[in-house]
């Protein structure tokens, strides 16, 4: 569905900007139980594009309903929403993909990080730079 009312600074999910890569951690993923871990690579690649519509749904609805914007540079929102869906679809809950966890499911869980972060929501403090 278009908007005639789209910003320019809306993201938008058609095209090749949100194109899926395999993580470079694959190592670490054995350690996770994560959510996807039962998934076909096809049911992944359907629920990872989902999650990046849903989250960047949000994201065009928080920047709005909260009188921030998007960096002017737009690789920079595009990369985090779709590091926030990957850990919708890994781990249930879109963890800020731009900190460093010795537990994400823990974190996940916990939701300090969740996006809009607790720093966010308190101070407008986006450290992914995805609100400013």
């Amino acid at each position: 569905s278009s908007s005639s009312s789209s910003s320019s600074s809306d993201i938008q999910t058609k095209g090749t900007m949100f194109s899926y890569n395999k993580p470079s951690t694959q190592r670490h993923r054995v350690a996770l139980r994560l959510k996807d871990e039962n998934m076909t690579e096809e049911e992944r690649a359907i629920a990872l594009e989902k999650a990046t519509k849903a989250m960047t749904a949000f994201s065009n609805t928080y920047i709005k309903n909260t009188g921030t914007k998007y960096c002017s540079d737009l690789s920079i929102p595009a990369v985090v929403i779709k590091g926030l869906a990957e850990h919708k679809v890994t781990l249930g809950a879109p963890l800020c993909p731009c900190r460093f966890y010795e537990d994400k499911e823990k974190e996940a869980k916990d939701g300090f990080w969740n996006c809009p972060c607790v720093p966010m929501r308190e101070r407008h403090e986006c450290h992914c730079m995805l609100f400013l």
